[in-house]
């Protein structure tokens, strides 16, 4: 069936089809649009004297969307999804000329609108926005745009305006309930709510228990007993505390099943010398994990200890890949790595101890910020050319995905960061006061912010406002 053909339902019933078209245009789909653009912006407005054409159309990054009518092909209708001067590897790109002939059906121009904020987010866009006629501001805010600034162009009063887009909010969006859930168990204790782990009272250790998700241990069971060691691990790292032991809870559909996953602890185990204490283990079960860490410390580092106009830094080990299946959602940074040089990296906060630090999660580097932020009661500014990355991991990838190990730190201006010859640590960002705490903004090359996260991410709120349970509470 091509694009343009009807579609027809499964059951042999009657065509059902769109009077409408959005599609990648070919030359021909492509020049039509040119003529379009021609006829409004040249002829019509008077914008360009001969003609509209830049460097975006010579661009191959450059894509076209043209709307065609259903009955007879004919392009009603485009718009250029393209990165942004340059800016396209830090997830920056843009919609430009968009153009509906005036005798099109209604509704072409934000179908049109809509399948450009689609196609540059499948693209990698972090940001998205166009310059556009001041008086189609608000047919863009119907769409869910919001105006950045005002500008003049070719002498036209324009507006630039930002695309909707939460792909960084929805990484940590399965945070959200945990206020509402575990808020009045006043996880870790007043003062390490919300941290990577929780100081064991009366001891100099701290404990971390993760889970992975069900369809992980299906899918890849020793991956999954690698990942459930090594994010108990980070979480211990976080800390600044020393890895001394870990129990797990195991439990898979046969015994083969089950020997996969242990094949995966038992390998992270040794690799990082961390010795298994003991577990649970059930065979005939759907697939499940689970695993407790302990670590030595008699002064852990606190997720929020962090206070406006602090320094943030990412310390990130960036060789390796992406794990096989888990694309732009899993970077195994740890698997190639030699044990010695795998128990280094996981010393670094040991060795220098900042004021605040998170280990980043699946919540991607973005959520993790804004988990930190949130403990230390502030907001937070990331600098989105400042992060290094992989040169095989898309900006939008980076900001989202687990990157095996990566640590956020917050210190005083002027500090030094922590560092380990195998990995990279860059000044990425600021924590802010809050508006509201755990906000985080994005600032690009041009001065302007953009807002990531705009609510709490946890809802657990600022680690020392939490006060400790009363013994009534306890009772």
């Amino acid at each position: 069936m091509t694009a343009v053909e009807p579609f027809l339902t499964s059951m042999g019933g009657p065509r059902l089809h769109d009077p409408v078209l959005v599609e990648p245009g070919d030359a021909a789909g492509v020049a039509a649009h040119r003529r379009l653009r021609r006829a409004a912006f040249v002829a019509d407005q008077g914008l360009f004297a001969d003609h509209d054409l830049d460097v975006v159309d010579d661009d191959p990054a450059t894509t076209v969307l043209v709307a065609r009518r259903h009955d007879d092909g004919a392009v009603l209708g485009g718009v250029r999804v393209h990165p942004h001067d340059g800016h396209g590897g830090l997830g920056w790109w843009r919609g430009s000329r968009l153009v509906v002939d005036p005798g099109a059906e209604r509704g072409v121009g934000a179908r049109l609108v809509r399948a450009a904020t689609a196609l540059a987010e499948d693209r990698g866009a972090v940001r998205f926005d166009a310059t556009v006629q001041a008086d189609k501001e608000a047919f863009f805010a119907r769409l869910g745009w919001t105006t950045l600034d005002r500008t003049t162009v070719a002498g036209a009063p324009h507006v630039l305006m930002l695309g909707p887009g939460d792909r960084l909010a929805r990484a940590v969006a399965d945070k959200a309930p945990l206020g509402r859930l575990v808020g009045d168990l006043v996880p870790g204790g007043a003062g390490w709510v919300g941290d990577d782990a929780a100081p064991v009272p009366g001891a100099a250790l701290v404990a971390a228990c993760d889970a992975i998700t069900p369809a992980m241990v299906e899918r890849d069971p020793e991956w999954a007993g690698w990942c459930a060691v090594l994010v108990n691990v980070n979480d211990l790292a976080a800390m600044g505390a020393v890895p001394v032991g870990l129990l797990d809870a195991v439990a898979g559909r046969s015994e083969e099943h089950v020997a996969a996953v242990l094949r995966g602890i038992r390998a992270a185990a040794e690799a990082y010398g961390l010795p298994v204490l003991g577990g649970h283990t059930q065979v005939g079960q759907h697939g499940a994990l689970a695993v407790t860490a302990l670590g030595a410390t008699d002064d852990p580092v606190p997720g929020g200890g962090g206070r406006p106009g602090d320094v943030v830094h990412l310390v990130a080990d960036l060789g390796g890949g992406w794990r096989p299946g888990h694309a732009g959602r899993q970077w195994d940074s740890t698997t190639h790595r030699r044990p010695r040089e795998l128990r280094e990296l996981v010393g670094t906060l040991a060795r220098h101890r900042p004021a605040a630090a998170k280990d980043v999660s699946m919540a991607g580097l973005v959520g993790t910020l804004a988990m930190l932020a949130e403990a230390s009661g502030t907001g937070a500014e990331l600098d989105v050319a400042g992060v290094p990355r992989p040169e095989g991991a898309a900006m939008a990838d980076w900001l989202t995905c687990f990157p095996g190990f990566a640590l956020l730190t917050a210190d005083r201006p002027g500090a030094t960061p922590p560092s380990s010859p195998r990995a990279t640590t860059a000044p990425v960002g600021r924590l802010t006061a809050p508006s509201p705490a755990g906000a985080v903004s994005l600032v690009w090359p041009d001065g302007r912010r953009t807002l990531a996260v705009a609510a709490p991410a946890t809802g657990l709120g600022p680690a020392a406002a939490v006060p400790p349970p009363t013994e009534e509470a306890l009772r």
